[in-house]
């Protein structure tokens, strides 16, 4: 029941709540403290975590001792006005100490910390230029409502990120949904539609957030060639895990270079927050006139972006955390597969993915569900609608190369007991 008492004027939102309450569609915040792949409730009880996206185990670490050192040393720094004594350091050593970057990226928050991070993606993502973005969200959403204007197209997949929806909405341009993955369904769109648009933007997630299936890129990019549209894609659940150097889906399925512009986040795979996006330098150029997320955030702290830095060169040179996360999706889909807890056929390059849905069906029952693996030591979460269509509500295991095959094992077999 709801508790809450406020002004008359707000009757109606505790209305509204109550109704999502009543359903058990209200969503609210329950304090943990994370340690690892362990989280410990208000009980003071831990839990595995299979919750997080924090997918090579990189937000889990203790961020590296130099980077300790350098945050400490600046933090302790007496103030050089009061104390009279010159404290005075190199200029590029203070922009690495700086916790907050103080302004966006267009007055003097862009440091050369900064610069240097997007060059160094730039080369990774084999593009002409990257931008930076306070968050995935925001990048998502600021580079389509910049860049698909009025008298353009969009067509967009169903399942999209809200990011991308919200980014779509955004936009002055005309827009279709289409059936999650349906091909075909775009390639009618196309030739039903695209001689009235100046631009045709094609939208979708490489990897799909609620349900770790792989976008049909390489038929997506056949049609944006032959019908000369140009492709948005979402990189979010790939970067760091699929690719051969761990840029994502698109490099993993051969058609990088027919993707113009390609969205990342520094939130997942990477284990810091921010976003950034990829594509030629005109289109970066644009995007810094344009893109309203981008011009007015406050600029990342260069200490995210340092850690951040730390974690491409992890993700370019340690290939063995990707390996290890491929070999503990495997084994736990392999698992679910033969408990008939999933009902979808994944590809190979999909069994890598770490994201591992079970469709319960009802709000009410996957809550039951999600609940009764808390009590027992899990934290798996409960995804509901609006998140996912009504009908399809479901327990969403996200992995970690940070697991061990016990965690994955004990997940399982409680699975199959509750479920089986």
């Amino acid at each position: 029941m709801s508790n809450r008492i406020g002004p008359p004027k707000f009757a109606w939102m505790d209305k509204r709540l109550q109704q999502w309450d009543d359903v058990q569609l209200k969503r609210q915040l329950r304090p943990v403290q994370a340690d690892g792949m362990t989280v410990i409730g208000e009980d003071g009880k831990p839990r595995i975590n299979f919750g997080s996206n924090d997918y090579l185990g990189l937000a889990a670490e203790n961020y590296s001792d130099s980077v300790a050192t350098s945050a400490s040393t600046d933090a302790d720094m007496p103030d050089e006005a009061s104390s009279g004594e010159d404290h005075s350091v190199d200029s590029s050593i203070r922009t690495t100490l700086r916790k907050g970057s103080g302004s966006s990226q267009l007055v003097c928050g862009y440091t050369e910390q900064h610069a240097r991070f997007a060059a160094e993606l730039a080369a990774w993502e084999q593009t002409e230029a990257v931008a930076l973005y306070s968050s995935g969200y925001a990048a998502c959403s600021g580079v389509v409502s910049a860049l698909a204007r009025r008298g353009d197209l969009i067509l967009s997949d169903a399942f999209n990120h809200a990011s991308l929806i919200d980014g779509c909405r955004l936009s002055k341009a005309e827009r279709f949904v289409y059936p999650h993955c349906d091909v075909a369904a775009v390639a009618a769109l196309l030739q039903h539609h695209r001689k009235r648009f100046q631009n045709v933007w094609i939208i979708t997630d490489s990897v799909f957030s609620m349900d770790g299936d792989i976008a049909p890129l390489s038929d997506l990019v056949d049609l944006a060639i032959r019908f000369d549209a140009t492709m948005i894609v979402d990189e979010a659940h790939a970067t760091g895990v699929l690719g051969n150097d761990g840029s994502g889906a698109c490099k993993a399925l051969g058609v990088k270079e027919m993707v113009d512009i390609r969205i990342g986040t520094l939130s997942k795979a990477f284990g810091v927050q921010g976003g950034f996006v990829a594509g030629p330098q005109v289109v970066i150029d644009y995007l810094l006139n344009t893109s309203r997320p981008l011009i007015y955030s406050t600029s990342p702290s260069p200490l995210t972006i340092q850690i951040a830095a730390q974690h491409l060169h992890e993700i370019q040179t340690n290939a063995a955390r990707r390996y290890r996360l491929a070999e503990v999706s495997r084994r736990l889909r392999s698992k679910l597969q033969a408990a008939n807890l999933l009902s979808t056929l994944f590809t190979a390059l999909e069994s890598r993915i770490p994201i591992h849905p079970i469709r319960i069906g009802s709000a009410e029952k996957t809550i039951a569900i999600a609940n009764q693996l808390w009590d027992r030591g899990f934290y798996v979460p409960a995804i509901r609608p609006p998140t996912v269509p009504e009908g399809t509500s479901r327990l969403r295991i996200s992995l970690s190369a940070a697991h061990t095959d016990s965690q994955i094992d004990a997940l399982a077999d409680e699975l199959q007991s509750l479920l089986g």
